[in-house]
């Protein structure tokens, strides 16, 4: 899919670049011809990224971003918007697992920054790039989300949580947009050889399990112009498209 130059000419935004599956998400939009706009929190990890693009004949622009500095993601709003006019893709990777504690003894900051970057902030993007997304002719946005969110996990509650909310957020902006050109989809990655999945695993045998750089590719497909797939959510390990939970009658 990469070497094709498939998306030569889009701009892509792609979230929690610094490392894991954002990092590989936005490494791979590169090389597949895409003007990638890649954010994260601290500019080195992503400085590192654009070199290596670069080197592979792609172009990877970094932005220091905090998701939880709403005027940080304004701004980057403001920038791509006066920059391109447009964005084609939008990639929500950026994520955090919180701590793994019961919820009654959580420490109500690691709530509030769970849910501040794992659902806020994805509506803060929906936010600030909808209307730039609405200038391209053939939208999409991606939003990262979990197995976790239909499982009830013990001590992960606040990353269920925010991940389940993802999903009803994901679903709202879909129905809003039904009767226009942008496709708005989940992916869920699965096990993945990621910092956060080890974090949430300890004792997981990374070395079994699929790494960023193959789940980034399913990423890229889900987002070609050509792709009608919407409101629906990618399994990685299922290798399929698959309905969100239908609604219940009132």
């Amino acid at each position: 899919m990469s070497s094709d130059q498939s998306f030569s000419g889009r701009v892509v935004l792609v979230t929690g670049a610094s490392r894991g599956i954002g990092e590989a998400a936005a490494f791979a939009f590169a090389k597949a011809g895409a003007e990638v706009a890649a954010v994260a929190r601290t500019i080195d990890a992503l400085e590192a990224l654009s070199e290596r693009a670069s080197q592979a004949g792609g172009t990877v622009i970094p932005f220091a971003v905090d998701m939880q500095d709403v005027e940080s993601i304004e701004r980057l709003g403001s920038i791509l918007g006066e920059r391109y006019r447009r964005l084609d893709v939008l990639i929500g990777s950026a994520g955090v697992l919180g701590s793994g504690s019961r919820l009654e003894r959580l420490d109500p900051a690691v709530w509030d920054r769970t849910i501040g970057v794992n659902l806020t902030a994805n509506w803060h993007l929906i936010r600030v790039m909808h209307s730039l997304l609405m200038r391209s002719d053939a939208g999409r946005a991606l939003f990262i989300t979990s197995g976790l969110a239909w499982r009830k996990q013990p001590l992960l509650g606040a990353y269920a949580a925010s991940k389940a909310a993802l999903n009803a957020l994901v679903e709202a902006y879909v129905a809003e947009n039904v009767d226009t050109a942008l496709r708005v989809n989940l992916f869920s990655p699965g096990p993945t050889r990621t910092k956060l999945y080890a974090e949430a695993f300890p004792g997981a045998d990374l070395e079994s399990i699929p790494t960023p750089e193959e789940v980034a590719e399913k990423m890229l497909e889900a987002c070609m112009p050509t792709t009608m797939h919407n409101g629906k959510v990618y399994e990685f390990r299922d290798a399929c498209w698959k309905a969100l939970q239908p609604p219940k009658p009132l």
